[in-house]
């Protein structure tokens, strides 16, 4: 055999051991970022990308475990209320009116709750009200585009065209991102919502959190910035809330401005 093809032969060999070298040293290496997002892109090509309820909603961001539909619920009230419960000076500068408390308290309800999380947080709990397991924020095929802000039934495309966002308004966030479960109040569970729409307003969408039920259910809402001034969080009684002096902010079915008690699309099935 000639010695320039035993050459090129011996080369193409330790190319394809240097190759296969590499390749199990990808398989072996840490989960560093960008393993991290290969992994995530694979998920993503592998999900159920289905809509059972045609809300926009893809079916693998449902959380349809009890338990883990039972931690979201806690961790979503305990979030929204230990805000009102802060020093105006401790709360985040994020949360300024009622839609970004629901994003704020949606968002951090869906991370781990690691030491780390506590400490960035600042939040303390008596008994840990358990973790989601099937996933974490952001690491989903949507990564940190949590909230569906386009109109239609979910499709693979939305990965990509715009349809899921970090950000929504009130309004978004009843019209895509929740549904609605009754027009009474006594339906309502923990981490349920209250949206309201009070016509005439530059600002006509409102909502509040279910932070509890039972003798001594409450509410967790921003009052929304008033006239120049900021506004505020208030932790008040739904007895309280049930006979407020202002009739179009009392959540009764007789009541036009109150549209019910609405729910996450990804506890939908759950009910």
């Amino acid at each position: 055999m000639p010695r320039t093809l035993l050459r090129s032969l011996a080369g193409v060999l330790l190319l394809g051991a240097a190759i296969l070298v590499l390749m199990q040293i990808g398989r072996l290496a840490p989960h560093h970022t960008h393993i991290h997002a290969i992994s995530t892109t694979a998920r993503a090509r592998t999900a159920a990308f289905t809509d059972r309820f045609s809300d926009g909603t893809p079916d693998f961001l449902r959380l349809t475990d009890p338990a883990d539909q039972a931690a979201f619920r806690r961790w979503f009230a305990l979030i929204a209320d230990e805000q009102a419960l802060r020093p105006a000076s401790q709360i985040p500068t994020e949360i300024t009116d009622c839609a970004s408390l629901l994003r704020y308290s949606y968002r951090e309800a869906l991370k781990r709750h690691d030491d780390s999380w506590f400490l960035s947080t600042g939040i303390e709990v008596d008994a840990l009200p358990g973790e989601i397991r099937v996933w974490h924020y952001p690491d989903t095929p949507l990564g940190a585009q949590l909230f569906r802000v386009q109109p239609g039934s979910f499709e693979p495309a939305d990965l990509t065209n715009g349809s899921f966002a970090q950000f929504a308004d009130a309004k978004t966030l009843v019209q895509r991102n929740a549904f609605l479960v009754s027009r009474d109040v006594r339906a309502a569970q923990p981490g349920d919502l209250l949206f309201y729409r009070q016509f005439g307003q530059s600002s006509p969408w409102h909502s509040m959190i279910v932070a509890a039920v039972g003798t001594q259910a409450r509410v967790v809402y921003h009052t929304g910035p008033d006239h120049g001034r900021p506004g505020e969080l208030r932790r008040v009684l739904l007895a309280e809330l049930l006979d407020h002096p202002e009739p179009q902010w009392r959540p009764v079915a007789s009541n036009p401005n109150f549209l019910g008690v609405y729910r996450w699309n990804i506890l939908r099935g759950a009910e």
